[in-house]
């Protein structure tokens, strides 16, 4: 069983074009990470548009990724109900997936004790390496730390997405875990910071965009060498851009202005970035050689 998800992962988006999955343009963009040294991806996350795709898309999606790609690949498989999740889970482990990135169940609020309930169904439910997803900014509830703690005993769990972006949270976590339990960064601001106290990779929306950099600065940032900060600090605008609506509004838009996807198109209740804010992310990408690679 894989247990190493060390490294820079990407988030992959679902390129659309009228309405269905633009395989040609998901082409391109692996090709693109694959040149440039990206060690995996996560399919059906946030940054895919998961709650649009339906289980057959999905299931397309990752067999296309696994043909391409001959590194790790990761399936989002959580929702707020635990039969739903463990049914997608059981798919995933099915298909091949190397892990299971399951998040916070959402909108229904549960307790802390619900959490971990949910948690240890799913993974006494399927052998496959478990990534939680600690993400309440979107999910509203958190996964505090002692349940983090207590799932990270679990055999099947072997990792957590913390993406809070708190490095007082992160730097507890990882003086209390376990060594071989690993601490990945879900926030492309944070990432490096968290790496520096002993965070070992990171699943990335900006690694679209700049994936041979992004991976050069986390090797640093693994290394223990802050040196990175220069050199990560030049991007702190199209960082800035990226995140100006929601995630992944802004990366497709830019995407598209690489020409590595044909469209921005999203799935309602998403849509495109705003002309003005395309226009900057432009001019932010042009500032920094990105256009025309």
């Amino acid at each position: 069983m894989t247990t190493d998800f060390s490294g820079v992962y990407t988030a992959l988006i679902t390129p659309f074009n009228k309405g269905e999955v633009d395989f040609d343009s998901l082409k391109s963009l692996i090709e693109f990470q694959k040149t440039n040294g990206i060690q995996g991806f996560v399919v059906n996350g946030t940054t895919a548009e998961s709650p649009t795709l339906d289980l057959a898309e999905v299931e397309n999606i990752y067999r296309f990724v696994r043909k391409e790609f001959d590194g790790k690949v990761i399936v989002g498989t959580g929702s707020n109900s635990t039969k739903k999740t463990i049914e997608l889970t059981e798919k995933a482990k099915q298909w091949g997936a190397d892990g299971a990135l399951v998040v916070t169940p959402y909108y229904n609020k549960p307790t802390q004790q619900g959490v971990v309930a949910h948690f240890k169904a799913v993974a006494n439910s399927v052998d496959i390496p478990i990534i939680l997803y600690n993400v309440p900014t979107r999910t509203i509830t958190p996964i505090d730390l002692e349940s983090i703690l207590q799932l990270s005993e679990h055999k099947n769990i072997v990792s957590v997405k913390e993406s809070q972006g708190d490095m007082n949270f992160s730097k507890k976590l990882i003086t209390k875990l376990d060594p071989s339990f690993q601490v990945l960064s879900g926030d492309d601001v944070t990432c490096f910071e968290q790496m520096l106290l002993g965070g070992v990779g990171v699943i990335s929306v900006i690694s679209h965009l700049i994936p041979k950099q992004f991976n050069e600065l986390c090797v640093k940032a693994r290394n223990k060498d802050d040196s990175y900060i220069a050199d990560y600090n030049k991007y702190s605008e199209l960082l800035k851009q990226l995140y100006i609506v929601s995630n992944p509004i802004p990366v497709k838009a830019a995407l598209k202005h690489m020409d590595i996807i044909a469209s921005a198109e999203m799935r309602l209740p998403l849509i495109e970035l705003d002309e003005e804010n395309s226009a900057n992310m432009k001019n932010t990408l042009d500032g920094l050689g990105l256009l025309g690679n």
